[in-house]
């Protein structure tokens, strides 16, 4: 199931991510900007999209900035397009 993929925060790497059995990986990547966390890009490997990888990263992603009393610039379509549909999240987002 999708909501046993653990995801781990790279912090060298500047990307939260997901490791499959085969080498290959998910990820959100980002970087930082006046202490906002910048969502750069995700990145599903192509035999495992559509399966709800990408939108279990970014909620993580989300989860972790609001946990963290962190805000987010967002760079990256799939993140916005998560946003969209998750207004929930939207306080998150820096003005």
């Amino acid at each position: 199931m999708i909501e046993d993929l653990q995801v781990v925060n790279n912090k060298k790497g500047f990307r939260f991510e997901i490791a499959f059995s085969n080498g290959e990986y998910a990820f959100v990547e980002y970087r930082w900007l006046k202490g906002n966390m910048v969502l750069m890009r995700t990145l599903v490997p192509a035999d495992m999209r559509g399966k709800g990888i990408g939108a279990h990263l970014v909620k993580h992603v989300l989860d972790y900035v609001r946990s963290n009393n962190l805000k987010i610039v967002v760079y990256c379509a799939f993140v916005a397009k998560y946003l969209e549909n998750h207004p929930e999240y939207n306080e998150l987002v820096a003005k």
